[in-house]
């Protein structure tokens, strides 16, 4: 294993948001198992940055609630509790199930092409083993939803719920299951485009019902020990 030698200078946006990126993908792509511990001097030795550049990045991805910052520990991949896993999507079921009453009222056909354009749009992300394009997009379909009605105040509050929902699924989901997610979300969309409000948000209960369910049944995995392997794929260095 070769260590790359953090670089000094001013701080450079482009690779602060390189490293930004390859931790978020690693995370949503499940190679950054919960519980993994995200030592600064680690990241800054596998990236070739300072540890202050690191702590930055950190504190982003704490901020948008990817990761936790735990004072005087550090930071880690979240590993949610069952009972935050219920209260994070009880509050998805109550939110989408008012967005769906409203959203029958004001729909038309632009909105439903949006919807059926971002379902293929998953489903390619699923066939292809795209496991972080696929946790995306399939957060990405609620927020279409809620964006329809065009009020901001609910927006922000579903991407903040998003922003917990999505690690959660990241980290405990099976991989295989993003094929069932793509047919349930399709059932939400025939229910809109019938104008059934009652089958959508049935539909749509039912869905994150089973995101909760196939998360309790995956056993939880060992922390990722070996960062370097994890970026490998990233930063080019070979592991051995």
């Amino acid at each position: 294993m070769s260590e790359r030698k953090p670089r000094a200078g001013k701080a450079d946006p482009e690779t602060d948001e390189a490293v930004y990126l390859a931790i978020s993908e690693a995370i949503m792509d499940g190679r950054l198992k919960a519980g993994t511990k995200l030592a600064e001097h680690r990241l800054a030795a596998i990236f070739g940055v300072s540890r202050e550049r690191i702590r930055k990045v950190l504190h982003r991805l704490g901020a948008e609630r990817r990761i936790e910052m735990i004072p005087n520990r550090g930071a880690r991949v979240p590993r949610p509790s069952l009972d935050e896993i219920r209260a994070v999507y009880e509050a998805h079921r109550v939110l989408e199930a008012g967005a769906l009453v409203q959203l029958v009222r004001v729909l038309d056909d632009a909105m439903l092409a949006r919807l059926d354009a971002h379902l293929l749009e998953e489903r390619a992300a699923a066939e292809s083993g795209d496991r972080a394009a696929s946790v995306r997009l399939s957060g990405a379909f609620h927020l279409h939803v809620v964006d329809a009605l065009d009020n901001p105040e609910l927006s922000r509050f579903l991407r903040d719920l998003l922003s917990r929902s999505s690690v959660m699924v990241s980290v405990y989901e099976p991989a295989s299951q993003s094929i069932c997610a793509v047919e349930e979300h399709r059932a939400i969309v025939e229910a809109l485009r019938a104008r059934d409000a009652a089958h959508a948000i049935d539909l749509s209960r039912h869905h994150f019902e089973h995101i909760e369910q196939r998360m309790r049944l995956v056993s939880h995995d060992s922390p990722s020990s070996d960062l370097d392997a994890v970026f490998a794929s990233v930063t080019g260095q070979t592991h051995t």
